[in-house]
């Protein structure tokens, strides 16, 4: 019976203060040795381990195994040898009494921070891979973040509102999850990709500052830190410019971190441009705790008699320090299939051994030439240049910022535990297709030009840049937003140049768009993406460690199998038919 469980303390919160004393704590078995008179137990509980001595010659003890619950009573005694790897290493609870609470069967896995298991098998017992301890510190972290922004933000005259979940569909880059409804067949709502078309009501409700910790869902294709839902720390104000409010988050941003890791950030944090960064760097979110800078080769390199230098607009290349030698035929292989994946053939090779140039390209090369390259790169003994081409700015800037941090990883360049934020700004308001010449909204079409810019819409849209800006976090997109459309004019303006006439704006924005016509405020907001906030600060890369229940890279849930077929009278009772593919 639950009624007769006795605590009076946790086991992680033991410590030499407590030596003496008789306590009483709750937990499961970590850890088992049988010593024959001694038994010898790690008790595990939300807060951590503590070590059970049991005389067994002395009470009366139940069968233990691991993952059992145990109650014990007993005092706390100083070890002989204390435990420098526990927190409560010090001390130890003698049991005077034993009391099993639940049994449990044998656990598919090892359960501690250090398990043989693989993440599928992990994942499918999910709630016994939680129990291992490093895995529940990630998400103490991820509630004390929560805790965090509540404080802040509402010392900040933030108000925090639920938008809701069941909205119409809208276009806002990934695909809808649609739900039928039941009363108007035919009918569906989606579940919110953001908040975003609610909150800006917001703000021409008159809120002015208005933030939620938001559930948000895109049916898009997995990776390492994408799920199909999430959480954003969404954040809105009006009537504040771009500095006032990325003042206000940098200010979020330095509490965060100074209370989860003691580090004070130092504000204010460096800008980039979006030109700036893909140039550098090879992305839009870029990792700049390391160098491999991107450099324009292509005014050096278009003077050899090579023609796809010569023939193709656009030619950088980076540097790998004292990589020469290690770079085999082989390794260039490798890389070369990274290439591909970014509409190149390939990357080139040059290297710099004995105070000269080696490659297969140098015959196309006089000495000028040679001495150019290595007098623009300052090269050095040993030194490796990877050099891509092609047409299309995209594919070498984001082929070489893939490569340079493929490279960093592989050449151990990042000093662990460090953390690098700054912010990305002045993205274009549209993307253009180099091959087809086509723009689509680089964010959404809410989102407000350049003042600046203003006169380049009609004339030139994919040369107009836009109030908006990105927290980059070791190369990590950790959060983004921007400053919002508030001019009728300009609105109806983006809507033109995006192909959309009035009854299709109608259809699709209709009641947004009719809500701006009532004294829209100048405003703008942004959205922290919570768990890869929580992935930065936990320093792993995997989203799915800070997720409870996550999905695999199928969009399954492990534990649950969602999603699942559902019962023919559900269906019939949604007016929905399902049709296979094969039919």
């Amino acid at each position: 019976m639950v009624e007769n469980i006795k605590r009076s303390n946790y086991c992680g919160e033991l410590n030499k203060s407590n030596v003496g004393e008789t306590v009483s704590v709750v937990g499961w078995v970590a850890k088992r040795r049988n010593l024959g008179s001694l038994l010898f137990i790690d008790l595990r509980d939300v807060s951590g381990i503590v070590q059970i001595l049991i005389k067994t010659d002395g009470i009366e003890i139940p069968d233990i195994r691991n993952e059992y619950i145990l109650n014990i009573t007993g005092k706390v005694n100083l070890k002989d040898v204390p435990n420098p790897n526990l927190k409560t290493g010090e001390i130890e609870i003698e049991a005077s009494e034993v009391k099993l609470i639940n049994t449990a069967k044998q656990p598919p896995f090892i359960i501690a921070e250090q398990t043989d298991a693989l993440e599928d098998t992990r994942l499918k017992y999910r709630y016994l891979d939680l129990r291992r301890p490093n895995v529940l510190e990630n998400f103490k972290t991820r509630a004390k973040i929560v805790k965090i922004v509540h404080e802040y933000l509402d010392e900040h005259r933030f108000i925090e509102v639920e938008t809701p979940y069941l909205a119409p569909s809208t276009p806002e880059g990934a695909r809808d999850y649609l739900v039928p409804s039941r009363i108007h067949k035919g009918a569906f709502y989606a579940l919110p990709q953001s908040p975003q078309l609610y909150k800006q009501m917001l703000m021409v409700a008159g809120f002015e500052r208005y933030y939620q910790i938001a559930r948000c869902f895109r049916d898009e294709d997995l990776r390492a830190d994408r799920q199909p839902d999430f959480t954003q720390i969404d954040i809105e104000t009006s009537f504040l410019n771009q500095d006032e409010f990325l003042e206000i988050m940098e200010g979020l941003v330095y509490k965060i971190f100074k209370e989860i890791k003691n580090i004070e950030v130092k504000l204010p944090l460096r800008r980039l441009t979006y030109k700036e960064a893909v140039e550098t760097y090879g992305s839009d979110k870029p990792d700049t705790r390391f160098d491999l800078k991107l450099n324009d080769l292509k005014e050096v390199l278009s003077k050899t008699e090579f023609e796809t230098f010569k023939n193709n607009k656009y030619v950088k290349g980076i540097v790998v320090n004292n990589f020469a030698k290690e770079c085999s035929r082989k390794k260039q292989d490798v890389y070369n299939l990274l290439a591909k994946k970014f509409g190149m053939n390939n990357f080139f090779f040059i290297k710099y051994e004995n105070n000269e140039l080696s490659s297969s390209l140098l015959k196309f090369f006089n000495e000028d030439n040679k001495k150019e390259l290595i007098e623009k790169l300052n090269l050095k003994e040993d030194d490796l240049v990877i050099v891509a081409t092609s047409n299309i700015g995209y594919n070498v800037n984001f082929g070489l910022g893939a490569l340079r941090c493929d490279l960093a990883e592989e050449l151990n360049l990042i000093a662990p535990h460090t953390y690098d934020i700054l912010w990305v700004t002045d993205f274009p308001l549209f993307e253009k297709n180099e091959e087809t010449g086509e723009i689509s909204p680089c964010h959404h079409p809410f989102t407000r030009p350049k003042d600046e810019d203003l006169d380049k819409l009609l004339v030139s849209p994919e040369q107009v840049s836009s109030y908006t800006y990105d927290i980059v976090m070791n190369g990590y997109e950790a959060g983004g937003g921007g400053l919002r459309i508030y001019d009728q004019e300009v609105q109806n303006t983006i809507f033109k140049l995006l192909g959309m006439d009035e009854e299709t704006i109608n259809k699709k924005f209709g009641w947004f768009v009719e809500s701006l016509k009532y004294g829209t405020p100048p405003h703008g907001g942004m959205a922290f993406g919570l768990e890869r906030l929580t992935m930065v600060l936990t320093d792993t890369t995997n989203i799915r460690d800070v997720i409870a229940f996550p999905k695999n890279l199928n969009a399954v849930c492990p534990v649950t199998n969602a999603p699942v077929e559902v019962d023919e009278y559900q269906l019939k009772e949604l007016g929905i038919q399902i049709i296979k593919e094969d039919e």
